[in-house]
């Protein structure tokens, strides 16, 4: 029997950041899937999650953890996708490292992805976006920090990611204000930033102070701000906006929502998905299609550019008299 503890150690500390240069972001997001897998292991065999061994990891084992995902724990098809990749990846690393359970790791990536749902991404309105960054208060110190924060995420179409790891060497305030965001896949990309919003970002940086972090938005404790507080931060925002605009009751808004109105509003601007497409930092155009989808602009002009047969129009006359003269009332 294989210990699995070494080989998850090595993966995180050996195979990821230094093999294959992957961002703090995707480990945290393996690392968490991979604390998922052996909480639920430990639970069905009796075994600490320190004493598991590789071979327990098995194909059947682990497509009951992903029916676990979304029958116990309430996760989508997307996030149950999400947790096998990183078992995968892991199991990927394993399979050179332990010759003799190729066929088990074989086993557990033929395991399909399960087809999501091709829904609408959802955006606001630019009333809606407008309502939510008048909410924060500007005659505060948070205020302004939140306004700012939230602009920026709207203006640069950032991930949240991307927004709580900008630091203050990646602002650049001069004559033509930009920023410098770090995307997936350690993509880089600099953005030039709307006169507002980097008015509103003049605003937060005079009242920041000098906090030992980097970071440029920080939480009430001078720490970098995080993912959860800015959707906290958004939600509660999106609830004070609502008391003046309806349109916005009882939506649950995430901060990737900011992103994708960003995006569509580029989209309606330039028709160009390409320049949607560099904006937010994809690495592939096809990411960017499903905005084409939700702006029926290319649709409103191929119907335009067609010319519909001319068909020949008749009127249905019934052939009962007593319908025919209800039809004619």
């Amino acid at each position: 029997m294989t210990p699995i503890a070494p080989h998850i150690s090595a993966f995180f500390q050996q195979r990821l950041p230094v093999e294959r240069g992957t961002s703090q972001h995707t480990i945290d997001s393996y690392a968490y899937a991979l604390k998922l897998l052996l909480e639920y292991a430990s639970a069905r065999l009796g075994v600490a999650p320190s004493q598991l061994h590789l071979e327990q990891i098995e194909a059947t084992l682990v497509s009951s953890f992903l029916s676990h995902l979304e029958t116990q724990r309430g996760n989508t098809a997307r996030t149950r996708n999400a947790r096998l990749a990183a078992i995968k990846s892991f199991m990927r690393f394993v399979e050179y490292r332990v010759p003799a359970a190729i066929e088990q790791v074989r086993q557990v990536r033929a395991i399909p992805m399960k087809k999501t749902d091709g829904r609408l991404v959802k955006h606001l309105t630019l009333d809606e976006v407008r309502a939510v960054l008048d909410e924060p208060d500007l005659q505060t110190r948070f205020g302004l920090r939140d306004r700012a924060m939230l602009h920026l995420c709207f203006a640069g179409a950032l991930r949240v990611s991307e927004l709580v790891g900008l630091t203050l060497s990646d602002v650049t305030l001069g004559d033509q204000p930009s920023i410098r965001v770090h995307g997936k896949g350690r993509r880089e990309r600099c953005l030039p930033l709307w006169k507002q919003a980097a008015a509103d970002l003049r605003a937060w940086m005079a009242v920041r102070g000098q906090p030992p972090v980097p970071e440029v938005f920080l939480n009430r404790r001078d720490r970098q701000m995080t993912r959860s507080g800015v959707a906290y931060l958004l939600k509660k925002y999106v609830g004070d906006a609502a008391k003046t605009c309806s349109s916005l009751d009882g939506r649950q808004l995430s901060p990737h929502v900011l992103r994708h109105t960003c995006a569509l509003m580029i989209l309606q601007a330039t028709g160009d998905i390409r320049k949607v497409s560099l904006w937010l930092g994809h690495a592939h155009l096809q990411t960017t299609q499903c905005y084409l989808e939700v702006d029926p602009t290319e649709r409103l002009e191929a119907i335009e550019a067609i010319t519909p047969p001319a068909l020949r129009r008749g009127r249905f006359r019934p052939r009962d008299e007593l319908i025919a003269s209800l039809t004619a009332r």
